[in-house]
């Protein structure tokens, strides 16, 4: 499954390394905008990041939570095997939403998805894409549309895909993403989750 222990290490120590990087956090104290966990939802997302008031900020964070998704995956993906691929797709997102520095409580996980699934496949950033923008325009739910794309991509990929590593990555990113997402989903069936634009109470 793996070529050798060692890189096995190392590619999981970079994946998750790499994926730990709290960039929400950076960002947000290095602009003076104070401690993003103590605003809005406390999340370390764009998301929530956005929620500062400050959306230049927000799109840096996006930026570099997709950027070490794609990169990761990317420099992997050329220069090993798909099992390994598959491992590092796993740990980037997984560093980025359990960081060692946070005390395990970081992201959900959704731009650096988005980014995992563009840097396997094109067409499955695609789907996550559109299937995002759809939902949002037709619901207003930043969570819902996350949801609904993680689940798609989970879908396609089976479809897309010829690395059965890389499948079962997918399905397990799908994974952590909708357990990241808990309380949102508790908040969509009570009518309670805040919408798109909306300050958060």
């Amino acid at each position: 499954m793996f070529d050798d222990v060692g890189s096995f290490f190392l590619v999981a120590c970079f994946s998750y390394g790499l994926g730990s990087i709290p960039f929400g956090l950076i960002l947000t104290k290095l602009a003076g905008a104070g401690d993003i966990r103590q605003i809005g939802s406390g999340n370390i997302g764009a998301t929530n990041v956005l929620r500062t008031g400050n959306k230049k900020l927000a799109i840096a964070t996006l930026i570099c939570d997709a950027s070490k998704g794609v990169g990761v995956v990317w420099l992997v993906g050329q220069t090993t095997t798909p099992a390994l691929t598959a491992l590092a797709s796993i740990l980037v997102v997984a560093g980025h939403c359990f960081p060692i520095w946070l005390k395990f409580n970081g992201g959900k996980g959704v731009a650096t998805s988005l980014a995992v699934m563009a840097a396997l496949d094109l067409w499955l950033g695609a789907v996550f894409v559109f299937v995002w923008l759809l939902t949002a325009f037709l619901s207003r739910y930043s969570s819902l549309s996350a949801l609904l794309a993680m689940a798609a991509c989970v879908v396609a990929g089976f479809g897309l895909l010829d690395s059965n590593m890389i499948k079962i990555a997918i399905l397990v990113l799908g994974g952590i993403v909708w357990t990241r997402h808990h309380t949102n989903i508790g908040r969509l069936f009570s009518g309670t989750e805040t919408k798109i634009g909306a300050k958060k109470s």
